[in-house]
């Protein structure tokens, strides 16, 4: 069912990018359970990590992500979300391949 590995980042003004955090996915994923049925094919995998099924749009879900994320005090006005399909499934999330490259 799960059959898309999605990145969730943070970009600040300066595009800065931050791995989101676990609890914050955890908690969109939970109250999108009940409130839209496009966003039951989620299961939060990790920091920065959400697992998907085909059904659910990137565009929608990053939206949806972002509007939450305000309303709940995780994103502030100029910040935004990326969220992107890791093309490689089955590989590392965000935070293991932080510092790979020698960046953070």
């Amino acid at each position: 069912m799960f059959a898309r590995r999605i990145s969730i980042m943070r970009l600040d003004a300066a595009g800065a990018r931050q791995v989101v955090p676990i609890r914050q996915i955890d908690n969109f994923a939970m109250r999108n359970f009940t409130n839209d049925a496009v966003f039951d094919d989620t299961f939060p995998a990790g920091d920065g990590v959400l697992e998907i099924g085909h059904r659910v749009p990137l565009e929608q879900l990053k939206a949806a992500m972002e509007d939450w994320f305000r309303r709940k005090g995780y994103l502030q006005a100029d910040e935004r979300l990326e969220v992107a399909e890791d093309r490689e499934q089955g590989n590392e999330g965000p935070r293991e391949q932080e510092g790979k490259d020698g960046r953070a």
